[in-house]
């Protein structure tokens, strides 16, 4: 259940940076948001910890700040996968990814609050 909603919210979210960030980020309906959040989630769950890997030593140099790159990579890369999910360049990838990044984590503590009281 918590997965599906987080799922549904995710979709939300996405739908949410395309209205905040119009110009940058467009994602044509409901059903293209939930298929974008399903392939950034995936990207993020296989892709995203070998890229850390790999790009360990430009991270610690960086002290952290090349992982919004990484994620920024991802977002963009999950539009260029998906038809009906559009991002313009690498500043709106950056800019979506943190807005998208920025929602996720307000979904985590909503639902760790409503499924902790259960």
């Amino acid at each position: 259940m918590r997965l599906v909603l987080k799922w549904l919210l995710s979709a939300l979210a996405l739908l949410a940076v395309t209205y905040l960030y119009s110009s940058g980020v467009q994602v044509s309906n409901f059903g293209s948001a939930l298929i974008a959040a399903a392939v950034i989630g995936l990207l993020n769950m296989v892709v995203r910890p070998v890229l850390v890997v790999l790009t360990f030593p430009v991270t610690i140099v960086t002290l952290g700040l090349f992982l919004f790159v990484i994620n920024a990579l991802l977002f963009w890369a999950a539009s260029g996968l998906l038809p009906g999910f559009q991002v313009n360049g690498f500043v709106a990838a950056l800019i979506g990814s943190l807005l998208y990044s920025l929602l996720g984590v307000l979904i985590e503590t909503a639902l760790e609050s409503v499924f902790k009281r259960s």
